[in-house]
């Protein structure tokens, strides 16, 4: 016997997952269900599958599964989109909300205009860690180690094009210092404001986006002394604009999610 599962394509700045309310539509196996669902070809096609759920600590829950299967720790991106399906699926009326992550609980701002989250801010919370990586003779570069409650590491370049993800992504990836892997961010300092950036997914692979990823090279950027801590920073990915803000206190995250469509699929 076959059971109908309704899900909902939506992404952030490009960044895309399948979103499922398993308060309504539990999910046995998730793990093999994003990497099924995932494949362009055969499946729904996405960076990987989120499920909300209900929560004793916050207002909702979220798990997040790459498209390989593994679990992540926190998506910037899929918390925006999370905060947008919750508001305008009516499933709360509130315009600030909890939410519990494996990285803790985020709180989200939604932007409402004609009953519709225009846009998301999150409150990242302080970088765990931000550390200089020396990579020796085997990288020609410097990189930023930055924890956003998932690992990143930022290395700036000169001109972001001139890199070969696909082939240093995943080397940078799986790299010894990194026994949990890393994701991996190059970026490109365009102004005192303004950062461009390329990000390969841990567990993914080039994305157009990644939320947490563009507050670790925000902050990095302010380490660094490329941008001042307190300004909005906006980081530009393949897949639209990011407005980070790094505080003393916490990193704001601020952008777009949108719905793309909705379906069934059966299981």
């Amino acid at each position: 016997m076959t059971t109908k599962i309704k899900f909902t394509k939506m992404h952030g700045a490009g960044n895309d997952y399948i979103y499922v309310d398993t308060t309504r539509y539990p999910i046995a196996a998730p793990e093999k269900k994003a990497i099924e669902w995932s494949k362009f070809h055969t499946g729904i096609g996405s960076d990987g599958l989120i499920l909300i759920g209900s929560s004793d600590k916050a207002d909702f829950s979220m798990r997040i599964f790459n498209a390989d299967g593994s679990e992540a720790m926190m998506c910037g991106n899929g918390s925006r989109c999370v905060g947008k399906y919750v508001y305008e699926y009516g499933l709360t009326a509130k315009k600030e909300i909890t939410l519990d992550t494996r990285s803790g609980i985020k709180v989200l701002k939604l932007h409402v205009e004609g009953g519709k989250v225009t846009a998301v801010t999150v409150d990242m919370g302080s970088p765990l860690e931000t550390e200089a990586v020396d990579f020796g003779d085997q990288f020609p570069f410097q990189s930023t180690r930055v924890s956003m409650g998932n690992p990143h590491l930022v290395t700036f370049v000169e001109d972001i094009t001139q890199i070969n993800l696909p082939e240093i992504g995943p080397q940078l990836e799986n790299y010894h210092l990194f026994p949990d892997r890393t994701n991996v961010e190059f970026a490109q300092i365009v102004g005192k404001d303004t950062i461009r950036m390329r990000v390969w997914e841990r567990g993914s692979g080039e994305t157009w986006a990644c939320g947490t990823g563009a507050c670790a090279a925000a902050v990095a950027a302010c380490e660094n002394g490329f941008c001042n801590k307190g300004d909005d920073i906006t980081v530009k990915l393949k897949g639209g604009d990011l407005v980070i803000n790094y505080t003393d206190e916490t990193v704001y995250m601020t952008g777009e999610a949108e719905r793309v469509f909705e379906g069934t699929v059966e299981v």
